[in-house]
């Protein structure tokens, strides 16, 4: 399984972005899935449908199963958030894993730009930011960020390819990580 970030403001068209990725690698015979990490108070569960009562009445996980589909919602009950490297090792059989959120993760990542949300760039903060995808058809060249038009998925698909990284990556990055954060300190 391989493992690539997309990241960006709100409103910039990220999940638009990965929605085209994702037809994009699901039409070349990948079995993609996402990961969202969503704003605190997220629920997905309806008020008065019986999996809501179940956890309303205190379960801990409900899990829905469905002919087609099934998902699996738990409750952390103070325990704190689990990790992206926790919630990827849940995943089923993926060949790519397209990750939005998670700003602050070791993921190499693409980030969506949008004039019109006319917010500044993440990337001369991030380095993992390896790339950027914008509507801006006058966006200046920046050292070592690779520049894509929005809708240029084909391009993008390329580059996703060359630079997602395996679960061992993920712990080699985050082990540097670690190591740098303490010789800074």
């Amino acid at each position: 399984m391989k493992v690539f970030a997309i990241t960006g403001y709100s409103g910039t068209g990220k999940t638009t972005l990965i929605e085209k990725l994702i037809a994009q690698f699901v039409g070349e015979g990948l079995r993609v899935a996402a990961l969202k990490h969503a704003h605190e108070g997220f629920d997905m569960d309806t008020p008065g449908k019986d999996s809501y009562r179940m956890r309303a009445a205190g379960a801990s996980q409900v899990l829905i199963s469905a002919p087609h589909r099934w998902v699996l919602m738990a409750e952390m009950n103070g325990a704190g958030e689990p990790t992206l490297e926790d919630h990827l090792q849940r995943l089923g059989e993926a060949d790519l894993v397209l990750v939005e959120g998670w700003k602050n993760s070791v993921l190499p990542k693409l980030e969506v730009q949008r004039m019109e949300v006319n917010k500044p760039a993440l990337y001369p903060r991030d380095a993992r930011i390896k790339a950027v995808a914008s509507n801006d058809q006058h966006m200046a060249p920046c050292a070592g960020i690779v520049i894509f038009n929005l809708n240029d998925i084909a391009a993008i698909t390329i580059f996703i390819r060359e630079h997602a990284v395996t679960l061992p990556e993920i712990a080699v990055l985050r082990a540097k990580e670690l190591q740098m954060q303490s010789q800074q300190q």
